[in-house]
């Protein structure tokens, strides 16, 4: 029987549960392709000779991340034929990811972009649709008392996955040929699909009686909890929270390129230097908001985010600088971790656990809109007016979220999970 929110659960027995270490390796699945197109793939255009406006047009590859809410309900639906409803369709993804990272190395930038742009779709797809069944299964397994512990493991496990594409790949690709950094790297998902052949089926949560069923329900719910106006303006606040933080780190690697940055120190200095200001980030995160509240934390890690923005601005008129690079990154992906522990948070507040796999794929493809659609016109935006520009235009794209504070989240306002934490 699950446990309610207000059973005690050993917490020291939870850390170091099975399930816990299956949140790590979910963590992984899901962070790592992610990283290859948002971190690896900028990398190999842009020393490849790509221009910045076509690569950051090369962020429409993402929409499968924005769309999958659409296929979700089939996969709620449908039971693949081997294994179980969430571990079947957790292999044909990864196997399916498998081949096509490893395979991008063998096309050529400078007379296949469109080629190149419909591989990272399709690999996009995969990782969408993986990570539809990866938030069920993990909702599934987990305790309710868990939720919090299990999502901020995932959530460190996914941000440590970028060490693979964004600073093993650009170490390599300063030694060999792309087609082996990416064979190198794709052939990390063979960690991911040997963990999913150990991961336990579980059935807690009742599979739709009809396709119908998995499809109007979950909307219907959400709109009934929150009515229509309340419904749009959380919509519009998951799209404006991140958008300007998104779209200063969209041409972060081009940027370190264009500044004169190697590609090994990009590797060991920027993204370690990110990743793990992200890690201490979500964790500082996690414990604030216990005493904080969903709400408030919303509130002032918004803030963090919009004044991390500018030390990208400094950045551009320092140029070559290690220690002004590891500052700057440290500081801005504290600040992503923040913002993302809050509004993660608020994410699975909003949802129901009854509909918690569709309404979950509808909200969090909600919260990535900006890094797709707005990131795409970066390159474009950056060439017009250059880079210092560009990062105040993103600080100034950052306040209509926090705007929008007023309504979904009030700052003296305390809701029954905050008051519970």
């Amino acid at each position: 029987m699950t446990p309610s929110d207000s059973e005690s659960v050993d917490i020291w027995a939870s850390i170091f549960s099975p399930k816990m270490l299956t949140c790590v390796f979910t963590g992984l699945a899901s962070g790592f392709p992610l990283y290859v197109l948002f971190q690896l793939v900028p990398a190999w255009l842009r020393t490849e000779g790509v221009d910045l406006a076509t690569i950051g047009l090369f962020s429409l590859i993402l929409l499968p991340y924005n769309w999958k809410f659409i296929w979700a309900p089939l996969m709620d639906r449908y039971l693949p034929p081997l294994f179980g409803r969430r571990t079947g369709w957790m292999l044909i993804t990864q196997i399916a990811l498998l081949f096509s990272i490893s395979g991008l190395g063998w096309l050529q930038p400078q007379n296949s972009v469109g080629l190149i742009a419909w591989v990272c779709v399709i690999v996009a797809f995969f990782s969408a649709s993986q990570d539809i069944v990866l938030d069920a299964y993990r909702r599934e397994i987990l305790f309710d008392a868990e939720l919090g512990l299990g999502n901020s493991i995932h959530v460190q496990a996914y941000r440590i996955s970028g060490l693979v594409p964004g600073a093993l790949g650009l170490i390599l690709a300063d030694r060999f040929e792309w087609d082996f950094v990416f064979l190198v790297i794709g052939s990390f998902m063979l960690v991911v699909i040997t963990a999913t052949f150990f991961f336990k089926e579980e059935q807690f949560a009742s599979k739709p009686r009809s396709l119908r069923q998995a499809v109007v329900e979950p909307f219907t719910d959400f709109v009934t909890r929150n009515q229509w106006g309340g419904s749009a303006l959380i919509i519009l606040f998951m799209f404006f929270y991140k958008l300007g933080d998104n779209m200063a780190v969209a041409l972060q690697t081009p940027f370190f390129i264009d500044l004169g940055y190697s590609l090994t120190t990009i590797g060991l200095v920027a993204k370690n230097a990110g990743l793990w200001g992200s890690v201490v980030g979500g964790l500082l995160g996690g414990v604030w908001m216990i005493k904080l509240g969903i709400n408030r934390a919303l509130w002032i890690f918004g803030l963090v985010q919009v004044v991390t923005i500018f030390g990208f601005a400094l950045l551009s008129g320092i140029g070559v600088n290690n220690w002004a690079l590891a500052a700057v990154m440290s500081a801005e992906y504290v600040g992503v971790g923040l913002g993302s522990a809050a509004l993660v948070a608020f994410i699975a507040r909003s949802t129901s656990p009854e509909f918690a796999a569709t309404q979950l794929a509808l909200l969090t493809a909600i919260s990535v809109l900006p890094r797709t659609f707005a990131s795409a016109g970066s390159g474009v935006l950056v060439e017009a007016i250059g880079y210092t520009s560009f990062f105040f235009v993103c600080m100034a794209l950052a306040v209509p979220g926090l705007l929008l504070l007023i309504k979904v989240a009030p700052w003296g306002k305390a809701t029954g999970s905050d008051v519970a934490a």
